[in-house]
């Protein structure tokens, strides 16, 4: 089974609302950033596919994080991106996310303000020149149930 069809066999696990929105999510993001190597962790809490230049954490600029009522667009460095309209929720030291309420969201000229930002200060940067690579990078054992109750 190739990495794209085990994506879409985690995708499917989920509501098909929320399916549709983090499938919207991963096109707009693979379109915004060619050359980026897609890292997949299907953890207990969430699906994260995560967006870098390498298959190091350290290399990670976004990720897409998948829950059972909603997808969010997380960025790293979240904290110190300037961020005028406050879109960017969290508290931690070096992440911050915005939670994508429909597919409009992560297409805004506010949101792409804030990935443009935050592609500008990526270390290593992403190479566009580059093919993209989606990787399995770990599926754990035990999962929270991907559809609330009464799905």
């Amino acid at each position: 089974m190739s990495a794209q069809e085990q994506l879409d066999g985690f995708l499917a696990k989920f509501t098909p609302p929320v399916e549709a929105e983090a499938r919207a999510a991963l096109e707009h993001m693979r379109a915004r950033i060619p050359g980026a190597v897609q890292l997949v962790y299907d953890n207990y809490n969430a699906l994260a596919i995560a967006f870098g230049a390498n298959e190091k954490l350290s290399g990670v600029v976004f990720s897409v994080a998948v829950y059972p009522r909603w997808v969010s667009l997380f960025f790293s460095g979240g904290p110190s991106l300037d961020d005028p309209l406050g879109l960017l929720k969290g508290e931690g030291n070096t992440v911050r996310h915005i939670v994508l309420e429909d597919t409009g969201v992560i297409a805004s000229e506010d949101v792409e303000a804030l990935i443009a930002q935050a592609l500008a200060r990526a270390e290593p940067p992403i190479d566009a020149a580059q093919p993209g690579r989606l990787v399995i990078k770990s599926v754990s054992a035990k999962q929270r149930p991907r559809r609330p109750d009464g799905f």
